[in-house]
């Protein structure tokens, strides 16, 4: 099969592969219809590498058809189902606590880390991801969402991450009607923490330097601001004085406005991998601007969540100014399955509240994933979140890139053979084809 594979910093290519096998009852085999490439995907295309090696198959927010189902799994050929990017057995104290990605079963005890992740380093159990044209899903008695035929696949694919992540996050910020809440970072996570507290009633406010974030988020109700020196001081005098309830970081360790950092971040690219291993784990330092500016900006009292991935061991942080204005911070792995009840719902709402349908902005062949990472990285194009179509189709965005074909394709048409499935009608899809 086609894989996209990590060969080395900034360096990924779509390569053949051998075909995943069932190789436990509760195993099971999905044809990926979609797959989105993650913001976190990228610190494993810039800083991570250390814990990476050549070959590995990447990506973790993958939606698609069982095609062989372990006998233990209660799914059958043919079922469409999305996968949460943490592998978790739903047995363990920590799965029944609701703490899905810190499962006991398959904690990668190794590095010390928590729930074992699809296409995510060694530090999470070098597990082969969803950016291929199939996926073998362990503990698929527990992990796979089903969901139904009618709508299309961006409407539910983000039920893999970062749709849970971003209710996580505002959860966690204990959001409700008539707060303020900050978001910082208007990446396709941020977005959706933004119109999540939005939807359940709170005012407010975005921080992003990308003029197209900043559109998207305040179609929304959203009210937006570039990063500047007196952004703070507005949002303040905005909220009485005080700041927000709640900040939500949604930016994480590659913020920019932290230089050190992002020269400590380029050093440990450029070392080889068991000394830049041990930096990491000993003298890691986060690009910490986003962070210290929630921190700043929250009212005193008030609550800091993080979604933003953060990796290093050695961070300062401003622990007086957290102590003095008595502050909570919450952060953690998303646990996928604990939210799904929640969110289906909302999802399959033919309003679409959360925007589901209105995200993707670059929808690409697998075969086109390493000019689509560099584009996602350097925020060219008004791109906000990619989605890889393994089966070389284009569509499903209202993008369109510059000279391109529109034609159309049946999702029936893609399923046509697979076994166990009839063609839907009706699921007729715009598709771009690249120049």
């Amino acid at each position: 099969m086609k894989a996209l594979t990590w060969q080395g910093k900034r360096h990924v290519s779509v390569e053949t592969v051998p075909d995943p096998t069932l190789q436990a009852p509760t195993d099971a085999i999905i044809e990926v219809s979609s797959t989105a490439i993650c913001g976190s995907d990228l610190h494993l295309y810039e800083v991570l590498g250390p814990f990476m090696d050549r070959g590995d198959v990447i990506g973790h927010e993958p939606m698609g058809t069982v095609v062989e189902a372990g006998a233990d799994t209660g799914l059958q050929v043919g079922d469409r189902v999305v996968v949460p990017f943490n592998i978790a057995c739903g047995t363990c104290t920590m799965c029944r606590t609701g703490l899905q990605s810190q499962c006991e079963t398959t904690q990668v005890t190794e590095y010390g880390s928590g729930a074992a992740l699809f296409g995510y380093s060694r530090m999470y159990g070098s597990v082969p991801g969803g950016q291929a044209e199939f996926l073998r899903v362990p503990h698929a008695d527990y992990g796979p969402i089903r969901v139904g035929t009618e709508l299309p696949d961006e409407r539910y694919l983000f039920l893999s991450d970062i749709l849970p992540t971003a209710w996580q996050a505002v959860a966690y910020a204990d959001v409700s009607e008539g707060d303020t809440v900050a978001v910082l970072g208007l990446g396709p996570v941020g977005q959706f923490c933004a119109r999540i507290a939005v939807h359940l009633g709170a005012r407010v406010f975005g921080i992003d330097p990308v003029p197209e974030r900043r559109a998207l988020a305040a179609k929304y109700g959203v009210e937006v601001y570039e990063p500047a020196e007196d952004t703070t001081g507005t949002i303040r005098e905005a909220t009485g004085g005080r700041g927000p309830d709640a900040v939500v970081d949604a930016v994480g360790m590659e913020a920019h406005g932290s230089p050190v950092a992002g020269a400590a971040h380029a050093l440990v690219g450029m070392l080889p991998d068991a000394l830049g291993e041990k930096v990491m784990e000993n003298a890691g330092v986060d690009r910490l601007a986003a962070l210290h500016t929630a921190i700043d900006l929250v009212r005193r009292g008030g609550t800091v969540s993080l979604s933003g991935v953060y990796g290093g061991t050695a961070s300062p942080m401003p622990l007086l100014t957290m102590f003095d204005k008595q502050l909570q911070l919450r952060m953690g792995q998303c646990n996928v399955k604990r939210w799904i009840d929640t969110l289906l719902p909302l999802v399959e709402d033919p309003d679409d509240p959360l925007g589901t349908a209105d995200l993707v902005t670059h929808r690409v062949p697998l075969d086109a994933a390493p000019q689509a990472y560099e584009m996602f990285q350097k925020k060219e194009d008004g791109c906000i979140k990619v989605v890889l179509d393994p089966r070389g189709g284009v569509a499903g965005t209202d993008r369109r890139v510059e000279g391109a074909r529109e034609d159309t394709v049946t999702e029936a048409d893609r399923r046509a053979d697979r076994d166990g499935l009839q063609p839907d009608a009706g699921e007729r899809l715009p598709v771009t084809e690249l120049p």
